[in-house]
C-alpha cells in the first residue's frame, strides 16, 4: 500500500454540534435508504469519523486499495479521494459528509465484489441469470457489528475457481508488463518433425506459456508434441499434438486478451456467487459440454451442441432445477419455428415436413388437405405442430426437463454427426447431448440400483413417459471463456457469441483499467 493509503490514523472529534453533524449525514445519505435508515436508527452516530475508528478506516482503505486485483472499477470507491476528503474536513458538516462518503464506498465495494459491478441482463439480454444481490443494510449491520477485516474477507466469492482466477490475473499482468509472450508463430500449420524459424517460435511460445521448460531443441520432437497436446487440451481442441490452424490461432493470442477473458470470468463468477448444489449439472456453452458435478468433482461429461450463432437461436444463460426426464418425448414445436421455418415450406408444398402433425386449438390433428396455407401469415397461422415419439424425433429418445420461461432443455438428437465438430453451435437454443442415455443412467443412479433397467423399461414401451427425479438437480447454463481446470491451470475457449467482448467493453466503460501491452 502507498504511504497515502497508509494514512488512516486521522483523529476525529465530534463537538457538541451534534445536530450539524447529524443534519449533514441525513442530507448526504438521503438518496440511499439503507444508509439513511442505519444512521437514523443509530442516532446519527459516526461509523468512521469518531474516536477509536482507526481499525474500520484502515480495513476499508486496504480493501479498496485491493479492488483492482478483483478487476473492479476502482474509480467508484477511490481510497485516495477518501483520504483527501478526510484531510480536508474542518467542520462538523464536512465530517458528516465524509462519514457518509466512506459508508457509500463500503456498500458500493461490497455490492461489486460480492455480486458484480454490472447488471448482466442490461449488457447481454440473453443472460437471464438472477444475480443474488445482498441487502445493503444487512451488509452495513454486519460490518459495524463485526470485525472489519474478517467481514471484508467474506465478501468475494469463496470458490476455489475465483481464487485461481485472481492468481491467473496477477500472472497475466506480469506477463503483459514483461512485454508479452514473444513473436507470434508465422505458420499456418506445423507437424512433428518440422524445423525452421516457425518451429523456434512455436517452441519459445510454449516455453513462455509454461507448457515447456526452457529448451534449445530445433525440431518438432516428442517433447514439443506433448506440450502441444497439453495446450490443446486446455483450449478444448483435439489433442493430436499437431499444431494445426486452430492450435496456432490459439497460441498466437497474447496475454492481454487472455487477461481480458479472466477479468470477465471473475465478473461472471461474482454473478454466480450462489450455492450451486453439492450435486449439479454444469453446461458451459463455450466448452460444448454438459457435466455432472458431485462435491466439486466432475463425475460425468458428454459433448453437447448448443444454439446457433444467430441472435434468435443463441442459448440463454440461467440456472434452474431439473425435475424429470421425458422418455420417448413428443416434440411440441415452438411457434417461432412453426411460423418462421415450416409455414413457408408448407406454403410452397403442403406436404412438406410430412412427418409432423398439425394440431388445432382443441388438440385435434388436422389433415393438410383441409388447410389453405397460403391464406395465413406467421401472425395469423392458427395451428400448432408436433412430432410424435420415434427414433427420428428431433428430440431423440429422451429429454431432460427443468421447466423455464425460455423453453430450454437438454435432449437427445438423431443428428449424431455434429458431435464430431470442433465448434458445435447448430441448435435452435436447446442443448443436444452426445451421450444422452449414459447421462440418464448417471442421473438415475442416485435413486435406483438398476438405472439402466429402469430407463430401458420405459424406453421399450415406445410411449412417452415422464420419470421424476427424486431430488431435483440444479442446472447451470454458463458461458465462461476462461475457467480453471482441476489441475489449476486456466482453460480458455472461443467467445462464440461475442458476449464476453461486450461484457469487457461494459467493464471498461464502468471504469475497470487493466495493464496494457507495450508492443
Amino acid at each position: 500500500m502507498s504511504p497515502a493509503l497508509a494514512e488512516t490514523k486521522i483523529s476525529f472529534s465530534i463537538s457538541k454540534e451534534v445536530s450539524a453533524f447529524g443534519q449533514s449525514i441525513a442530507a448526504a445519505a438521503s438518496d440511499d435508504e439503507a444508509m439513511a435508515g442505519f444512521y437514523r436508527d443509530t442516532g446519527y452516530a459516526p461509523i468512521w469519523t469518531g474516536e477509536g475508528q482507526e481499525a474500520r478506516r484502515s480495513a476499508l482503505l486496504s480493501a479498496l486499495a485491493g479492488a483492482r486485483s478483483h478487476g473492479l472499477p476502482t474509480n467508484r470507491y477511490d481510497p485516495t479521494a477518501l483520504i483527501a476528503a478526510s484531510k480536508a474536513a474542518r467542520t462538523e458538516g464536512d465530517r458528516g459528509r465524509l462519514d457518509v462518503m466512506m459508508t457509500r464506498a463500503l456498500l458500493d465495494y461490497a455490492h461489486d465484489v460480492q455480486t458484480g459491478a454490472l447488471t448482466p441482463g442490461k449488457v447481454i439480454p440473453l443472460i437471464k441469470r438472477e444475480v443474488p444481490l445482498r441487502d445493503r443494510r444487512a451488509n452495513l449491520d454486519a460490518f459495524v457489528g463485526g470485525e472489519p477485516i474478517a467481514f471484508l474477507k467474506t465478501l468475494p466469492p469463496r470458490t476455489h475457481a475465483y481464487a485461481q482466477m485472481m492468481r491467473a490475473k496477477f500472472e497475466l499482468e506480469q506477463d503483459v508488463a514483461a512485454g508479452g509472450w514473444g513473436p507470434k508463430i508465422a505458420a499456418t500449420s506445423l507437424k512433428p518433425g518440422a524445423t525452421g524459424p516457425a518451429l523456434i517460435q512455436l517452441r519459445d511460445r510454449l516455453v513462455a506459456l509454461r507448457y515447456l521448460p526452457r529448451s534449445v531443441t530445433a525440431s518438432y520432437d516428442g517433447t514439443i508434441q506433448k506440450a502441444v497436446q497439453a495446450f490443446q487440451t486446455d483450449m478444448g481442441l483435439e489433442a493430436d499434438g499437431v499444431a494445426g490452424a486452430s492450435t496456432i490461432e490459439q497460441l498466437n493470442i497474447g496475454p492481454q486478451k487472455r487477461l481480458e477473458a479472466v477479468v470477465v470470468a471473475m465478473e461472471r463468477e461474482r454473478w454466480m456467487n450462489i450455492e450451486r448444489g453439492p450435486r449439479h449439472i454444469w453446461v458451459n456453452l463455450t466448452d460444448f459440454t454438459a457435466k455432472i458435478v458431485d462435491h466439486g468433482r466432475v463425475t460425468f461429461s458428454t459433448r453437447s451442441v448448443i444454439g446457433a450463432l444467430g441472435a434468435d437461436r443463441q442459448t440463454p444463460e440461467f440456472s434452474d432445477e431439473m425435475e424429470y426426464m421425458a422418455i420417448n418425448p413428443t416434440w411440441n414445436i415452438p411457434r417461432s419455428i412453426t411460423t418462421k421455418e415450416y409455414l413457408p415450406m408448407m406454403q410452397r408444398n403442403p406436404n412438406a415436413a410430412g412427418h409432423l402433425k398439425i394440431i388445432d386449438s382443441r388438440g385435434r390433428v388436422v389433415p393438410r388437405s383441409a388447410i389453405n396455407f397460403a391464406a395465413y401469415t406467421a401472425r395469423t397461422f392458427p395451428f400448432a405442430m408436433k412430432q410424435p415419439p420415434s427414433d427420428a424425433n428431433a428430440l431423440g429418445l429422451v429429454k431432460f426437463m427443468f421447466p423455464n420461461p425460455y423453453n430450454i432443455y437438454l435432449h437427445d438428437t438423431p443428428s449424431k454427426s455434429l458431435f464430431a465438430r470442433e465448434v458445435r453451435a447448430f441448435s435452435h437454443g436447446c442443448i443436444r447431448l452426445g451421450d444422452p442415455f449414459d447421462f440418464a443412467y448417471a442421473l438415475l443412479a442416485a435413486q435406483s440400483d438398476d438405472p439402466v433397467g429402469l430407463f430401458t423399461s420405459h424406453l421399450n414401451t415406445g410411449r412417452e413417459t415422464n420419470v421424476k427425479l427424486d431430488v431435483p438437480l440444479p442446472v447451470h447454463l454458463v458461458y465462461f471463456t476462461a475457467y480453471p481446470a482441476a489441475t489449476g491451470r486456466i482453460e480458455y475457449r472461443r467467445d462464440i457469441y461475442d458476449r464476453d467482448a461486450a461484457i469487457f467493453r461494459a467493464l471498461t466503460e464502468a471504469g475497470v483499467v487493466l495493464a496494457q501491452d507495450q508492443g
